[in-house]
C-alpha cells in the first residue's frame, strides 16, 4: 500500500481533489533525466509545460477512443456501451457538472475491475496506435515540442487513466503524464480510484504536488486546455493558455489576458456545433455498435 503525504485543504478544495491530485503525481514518472543546466547549448530549464488531453492535445475524447477499442476486444456488452456512450455525451454536454462526473467515473472503473495493470497497458499501447494517433492536433503538438526543444518538461494532465495517458505521453515523446489512478491490489485492479477523477480542482492538485516533487517555479510554467474546468490547473502558472478553448473559457481567457490559440478548422462552428455533434455521434455510435455486439465474455467486466 502506498502512503501518500497530505496536506490540509481549503474550503475551495475536498479531501477527495487532494488525495487524486497527490495519486497522480506519486504514480507519474519522468520517461527521461533532465538535462544538465547549458547541456547541448540549451537553456537551463526553469519550468514545465502542462497540456490538457482531450480536444487540446487529441480531438475528442480519450476515455470514448479507448471504450471503442474495449469494445473490439469483447470488453463490454451491448448495454454497457451504449449506457457508457450516453454518459459521456452527458458529460461533455451537460457542462461537466459534477453528477455527470460520477457516472463517468463509475462508467471509467467499470472496464478495468478484475484485469490486470500490464493487461491494460498493452491494450492501451495497441488502442492508441488504432484509434487515437491520427486524432492529435499538429497545433497544439507543435507547442509542446517548442517546450521540449527549449529543455523543459511537458506533461500531460487528464481525467483518462494514468496508464492509457502515460502511454499516450510516451508516444508523443512527452515528459510524462498525470492521470486518474485506480487502486490495484496485487496488480489487479479492484474497480475504485484514489481519490476522484483527475478532473477539475484534482488536476489542480497533481501540478501543485508534481511541482513540489520536481523543484518546479510554477510562475515560470505553462498550461494549456480547452475546458473551463480547468481554469484551476490554468490560473496556478504564469503562462497559461487556452487553446480550442470552450465559449466560457474564451471568455475567462479573454478578460484575464491570457493567450488563445485556435487550431479548428470554421471556427464557430469548431465552437458552437462540434461538442453537440460529437456528443451526439458518440451516444449514435455506441447505440449502432451495441446492436452487433456479442454477448460479454465470460469471466470479462
Amino acid at each position: 500500500m502506498v502512503l501518500l503525504r497530505r496536506r490540509s485543504t481549503t474550503k475551495d478544495t475536498n479531501d477527495s481533489a487532494v488525495r487524486a491530485g497527490e495519486a497522480a503525481a506519486a504514480a507519474a514518472h519522468a520517461s527521461a533525466p533532465p538535462r544538465a543546466p547549458g547541456e547541448d547549448g540549451l537553456p537551463t530549464r526553469i519550468g514545465a509545460a502542462f497540456f490538457d488531453l482531450d480536444n487540446t492535445v487529441m480531438r475528442g475524447a480519450s476515455i470514448f477512443h479507448l471504450a471503442r477499442g474495449l469494445y473490439a476486444r469483447r470488453f463490454f456488452g451491448a448495454r454497457d456501451i451504449a449506457r457508457f456512450g450516453w454518459q459521456q455525451a452527458r458529460f461533455r454536454l451537460g457542462g461537466e457538472h459534477m453528477g455527470h462526473v460520477g457516472d463517468a467515473q463509475e462508467a471509467a472503473l467499470s472496464f478495468a475491475q478484475g484485469h490486470t495493470v500490464e493487461e491494460i497497458r498493452v491494450i492501451g499501447e495497441e488502442i492508441f496506435d488504432e484509434c487515437m494517433s491520427d486524432k492529435i492536433w499538429p497545433g497544439t503538438r507543435g507547442l509542446a515540442q517548442m517546450h521540449l526543444d527549449a529543455g523543459r518538461q511537458v506533461w500531460l494532465v487528464t481525467a483518462a487513466p494514468i496508464e492509457i495517458a502515460t502511454t499516450i505521453a510516451g508516444r508523443l515523446g512527452l515528459t510524462g503524464a498525470l492521470g486518474t489512478v485506480s487502486e490495484t491490489r496485487d496488480g489487479v485492479y479492484t474497480g475504485r480510484l484514489v481519490g476522484e477523477l483527475l478532473h477539475g480542482e484534482a488536476k489542480a492538485e497533481a501540478v501543485r504536488a508534481l511541482a513540489d516533487r520536481e523543484g518546479l517555479d510554477l510562475t515560470d510554467c505553462s498550461a494549456y486546455s480547452d475546458s473551463a474546468n480547468d481554469i484551476p490547473m490554468l490560473t496556478l502558472v504564469g503562462d497559461p493558455c487556452a487553446v480550442n478553448p470552450d465559449a466560457r473559457l474564451r471568455r475567462h481567457a479573454r478578460a484575464h489576458g491570457w493567450r488563445v490559440k485556435d487550431y479548428r478548422t470554421g471556427r464557430k462552428a469548431a465552437r458552437i456545433g462540434l461538442p453537440a455533434a460529437a456528443g451526439v455521434g458518440a451516444v449514435a455510435g455506441a447505440l449502432v455498435a451495441g446492436t452487433a455486439v456479442r454477448r460479454r465474455v465470460p469471466g470479462r467486466v
